[in-house]
């Protein structure tokens, strides 16, 4: 087993549409961002990276790199999931946590839950994803952007 751990964050921009986990929240902003932008999959991708050993989402995906501009966070998380099983890894579980004052999750977590396992190829029972503020504090406090933390565990794939 191997465990890894991402984090991203961005600032929302008055534009575009809100995308957490492939899954698009109506009536949020969204955030600014050189793909789509979508913290929790940003977020879940570099943490698959880590476990795998394989650096990070900067590493594969630079921003100066005209190729994933505008891309949807879906497929950053495809191409990451074919770099880990080409390594013999796949999903067990993930644990994904959004800290943000806006918009509220609650109404979207399964969605977002069922896309994230979806993408991953695994149970839904596998994903988790909670929400929580910053309490006012700071820039996510303020509600200036978005963060998303996730943990990943990737086992050995079966033969």
């Amino acid at each position: 087993m191997r465990v890894g751990i991402g984090y991203d964050i961005h600032e929302f921009d008055s534009g575009g549409v809100l995308v957490l986990g492939g899954v698009k929240i109506p009536g949020a902003w969204g955030l600014r961002g050189h793909s789509d932008a979508d913290v929790l999959l940003h977020a879940v991708a570099d943490a698959m990276l880590g476990a795998a050993g394989l650096g990070d989402l900067g590493d594969h995906f630079p921003d100066t790199d005209p190729q994933w501009k505008d891309v949807p966070s879906a497929a950053i998380v495809a191409e990451v999931r074919t770099k880990v099983e080409a390594k013999g890894l796949v999903p067990g579980n993930v644990d994904v946590t959004v800290v943000a004052e806006r918009p509220k999750l609650g109404p979207h977590r399964l969605t977002i839950r069922d896309r994230v396992a979806a993408l991953l190829g695994i149970e839904a029972a596998c994903v988790n994803v909670k929400a929580t503020t910053h309490e006012g504090l700071g820039a996510l406090g303020r509600a200036e952007g978005i963060a998303a933390m996730a943990v990943v565990l990737l086992t050995e794939a079966e033969a």
